[in-house]
Protein backbone atom coordinates (compact mmCIF):
# COMPACT_ATOMS: atom_id res chain seq x y z
CA UNK A 1 0.00 0.00 0.00
CA UNK A 2 0.88 3.42 -0.79
CA UNK A 3 1.21 6.13 1.94
CA UNK A 4 -1.90 8.58 1.03
CA UNK A 5 -0.26 12.16 0.05
CA UNK A 6 -1.94 15.64 0.58
CA UNK A 7 -4.25 15.02 -2.80
CA UNK A 8 -5.58 11.62 -1.19
CA UNK A 9 -6.37 12.90 1.41
CA UNK A 10 -8.33 16.33 0.03
CA UNK A 11 -10.06 13.40 -1.93
CA UNK A 12 -10.66 11.53 0.66
CA UNK A 13 -12.07 14.35 3.31
CA UNK A 14 -14.63 15.35 0.10
CA UNK A 15 -15.92 11.59 -0.18
CA UNK A 16 -16.67 11.28 3.71
CA UNK A 17 -18.63 15.03 3.32
CA UNK A 18 -20.08 13.74 0.49
CA UNK A 19 -19.80 9.93 -0.66
CA UNK A 20 -22.27 10.27 -3.87
CA UNK A 21 -20.09 12.84 -5.51
CA UNK A 22 -19.12 11.75 -9.47
CA UNK A 23 -15.24 11.58 -10.62
CA UNK A 24 -16.05 14.72 -12.63
CA UNK A 25 -17.67 16.73 -9.47
CA UNK A 26 -14.55 15.02 -7.28
CA UNK A 27 -12.33 16.01 -10.02
CA UNK A 28 -13.21 19.95 -10.17
CA UNK A 29 -13.51 19.74 -6.20
CA UNK A 30 -9.17 18.49 -5.88
CA UNK A 31 -8.22 19.87 -9.35
CA UNK A 32 -7.65 16.90 -11.06
CA UNK A 33 -8.35 15.18 -13.96
CA UNK A 34 -11.43 12.62 -13.59
CA UNK A 35 -9.14 9.86 -15.13
CA UNK A 36 -6.31 10.49 -12.23
CA UNK A 37 -9.13 10.94 -9.50
CA UNK A 38 -10.93 7.76 -10.96
CA UNK A 39 -6.91 5.78 -10.77
CA UNK A 40 -6.27 6.94 -7.02
CA UNK A 41 -9.89 6.08 -6.10
CA UNK A 42 -9.65 2.60 -7.63
CA UNK A 43 -6.28 2.04 -5.78
CA UNK A 44 -7.11 3.59 -2.32
CA UNK A 45 -10.42 1.00 -2.96
CA UNK A 46 -7.93 -1.96 -3.75
CA UNK A 47 -5.36 -1.49 -0.90
CA UNK A 48 -7.91 -1.07 1.26
CA UNK A 49 -8.58 2.55 2.33
CA UNK A 50 -11.67 2.85 1.21
CA UNK A 51 -13.66 0.21 2.24
CA UNK A 52 -17.28 1.05 0.80
CA UNK A 53 -19.81 3.66 0.41
CA UNK A 54 -23.32 3.74 2.04
CA UNK A 55 -25.92 5.92 3.54
CA UNK A 56 -26.12 6.63 7.25
CA UNK A 57 -29.14 6.23 7.83
CA UNK A 58 -31.17 8.18 11.11
CA UNK A 59 -32.25 5.14 13.16
CA UNK A 60 -34.87 7.59 15.22
CA UNK A 61 -36.51 9.00 12.10
CA UNK A 62 -37.12 5.15 11.27
CA UNK A 63 -39.57 4.85 14.80
CA UNK A 64 -36.63 3.62 16.84
CA UNK A 65 -36.48 5.70 20.16
CA UNK A 66 -34.61 3.76 22.38
CA UNK A 67 -30.81 2.67 22.39
CA UNK A 68 -29.21 0.49 24.95
CA UNK A 69 -25.56 -0.38 25.10
CA UNK A 70 -25.34 -3.81 26.95
CA UNK A 71 -21.82 -4.43 28.51
CA UNK A 72 -21.06 -8.43 28.66
CA UNK A 73 -18.71 -10.45 30.39
CA UNK A 74 -18.69 -13.88 29.29
CA UNK A 75 -17.86 -17.42 31.22
CA UNK A 76 -14.75 -17.92 29.52
CA UNK A 77 -14.50 -21.27 30.57
CA UNK A 78 -15.72 -22.64 27.57
CA UNK A 79 -13.77 -22.92 24.89
CA UNK A 80 -16.09 -21.97 22.44
CA UNK A 81 -17.85 -18.77 24.99
CA UNK A 82 -16.73 -16.07 22.50
CA UNK A 83 -18.05 -17.79 19.07
CA UNK A 84 -21.00 -19.25 20.25
CA UNK A 85 -21.86 -16.13 21.72
CA UNK A 86 -20.71 -14.13 18.78
CA UNK A 87 -22.71 -16.47 16.56
CA UNK A 88 -25.88 -16.23 18.56
CA UNK A 89 -25.70 -12.30 19.05
CA UNK A 90 -25.36 -11.68 15.11
CA UNK A 91 -29.07 -12.85 14.90
CA UNK A 92 -30.30 -10.47 16.73
CA UNK A 93 -32.03 -8.35 14.14
CA UNK A 94 -31.80 -5.07 16.61
CA UNK A 95 -28.44 -5.68 17.90
CA UNK A 96 -26.85 -2.93 15.39
CA UNK A 97 -23.15 -3.11 16.29
CA UNK A 98 -20.95 -5.52 18.63
CA UNK A 99 -17.60 -4.78 18.96
CA UNK A 100 -15.04 -7.10 21.61
CA UNK A 101 -12.54 -5.54 24.28
CA UNK A 102 -9.39 -6.44 25.90
CA UNK A 103 -10.44 -5.96 29.76
CA UNK A 104 -13.12 -6.74 32.55
CA UNK A 105 -15.81 -6.19 29.77
CA UNK A 106 -15.56 -8.68 26.94
CA UNK A 107 -18.06 -7.29 24.62
CA UNK A 108 -20.68 -4.22 24.07
CA UNK A 109 -23.69 -5.08 22.07
CA UNK A 110 -25.39 -1.50 20.93
CA UNK A 111 -29.23 -2.75 20.80
CA UNK A 112 -32.06 -0.75 18.77
CA UNK A 113 -35.81 -0.20 20.02
CA UNK A 114 -38.98 1.38 19.09
CA UNK A 115 -40.00 1.82 23.21
CA UNK A 116 -39.01 0.56 25.98
CA UNK A 117 -41.57 -2.17 25.69
CA UNK A 118 -40.12 -3.30 22.70
CA UNK A 119 -36.80 -3.23 24.54
CA UNK A 120 -37.57 -4.96 27.11
CA UNK A 121 -38.90 -7.89 25.21
CA UNK A 122 -35.78 -7.95 22.62
CA UNK A 123 -33.82 -8.24 26.25
CA UNK A 124 -35.82 -11.21 27.86
CA UNK A 125 -36.20 -13.22 24.95
CA UNK A 126 -33.13 -12.69 22.76
CA UNK A 127 -30.17 -10.65 24.73
CA UNK A 128 -30.75 -13.30 27.87
CA UNK A 129 -31.22 -16.43 25.98
CA UNK A 130 -27.64 -15.81 24.58
CA UNK A 131 -24.92 -18.27 25.72
CA UNK A 132 -22.27 -18.24 28.30
CA UNK A 133 -23.19 -14.82 29.94
CA UNK A 134 -21.80 -14.27 32.98
CA UNK A 135 -22.48 -10.40 33.80
CA UNK A 136 -23.93 -7.77 31.60
CA UNK A 137 -24.85 -4.06 32.31
CA UNK A 138 -26.87 -2.03 30.31
CA UNK A 139 -26.41 1.90 29.73
CA UNK A 140 -29.18 3.52 27.99
CA UNK A 141 -28.38 6.18 25.60
CA UNK A 142 -29.40 9.90 26.49
CA UNK A 143 -27.84 12.35 23.58
CA UNK A 144 -25.11 11.74 21.09
CA UNK A 145 -22.88 14.66 22.02
CA UNK A 146 -20.63 13.32 19.28
CA UNK A 147 -20.92 10.91 16.58
CA UNK A 148 -18.75 11.42 13.55
CA UNK A 149 -17.48 8.42 11.44
CA UNK A 150 -15.36 10.67 9.71
CA UNK A 151 -11.90 10.71 9.94
CA UNK A 152 -9.57 14.10 10.39
CA UNK A 153 -7.48 14.37 7.29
Amino acid sequence: MQKADATDRRLLRQLQAEASLTTADLAERVGLSPAQVARRIERMERDGVILGYGAVIDWRALGYAVAVSLRVTLDKTQPRAFDEFLAAARMIAEVDEIQTFLGRVDLRLNVLARDMAHYQHIYRTNILTLPHIADIEALMLVADVKNSESLAL
